[in-house]
């Protein structure tokens, strides 16, 4: 499914869990996403990167923005975590399949605390059950605005 057309829109199958991170115990949270390794804030920019359900794009888009993310890009991706994907039928014949549908939408903050990006993700994406995603964290060394040669946080700013 094209992720920029329609929605995608969960039903039974798609949600399985408990949509409310508020309502999970400190222990489910902290299973649910880690991210593991300390964040060098010694760069000031960082690459953050989310994978997630397609069903649980447009929330997670929606979160961003309100955080202040201006920018990202947004593609459709096939992978398996832990699940190894599920068993699907078609026409009536048991199929293997390995890998599922996600969507991955990497964001660079300079301005925004990373801290508040993973959380707001986090937040967003969780179900508390298998699937649910990962968040990566990368430190920029350099970032260029190819129409203007400004670089770093200049280059991560959207005003003309």
């Amino acid at each position: 499914m094209d992720i920029t057309e329609g929605a995608m829109n969960e039903n039974e199958n798609t949600d399985l869990g408990v949509a409310d991170y508020d309502a999970a115990s400190p222990i489910q949270r902290a299973a649910a996403v880690p991210v593991a390794g300390p964040v060098d804030a010694d760069t000031g920019m960082h690459k953050v990167v989310i994978i997630a359900k397609l069903s649980k794009y447009d929330r997670l888009k929606s979160a961003l923005n309100n955080l202040g993310v201006t920018g990202m890009t947004v593609t459709q991706v096939m992978g398996c975590g832990i699940q190894k994907g599920a068993g699907e039928k078609y026409r009536g014949v048991e199929m293997d399949v390995t890998v599922l549908p996600k969507v991955k939408v990497e964001v660079i903050v300079g301005n925004i605390p990373v801290e508040k990006v993973i959380e707001t993700a986090s937040k967003t994406l969780y179900t508390g059950h298998v699937g649910d995603g990962k968040i990566f964290v990368y430190n920029v060394q350099k970032v260029v605005k190819v129409r203007t040669g400004e670089e770093d946080l200049e280059a991560l700013k959207d005003v003309e």
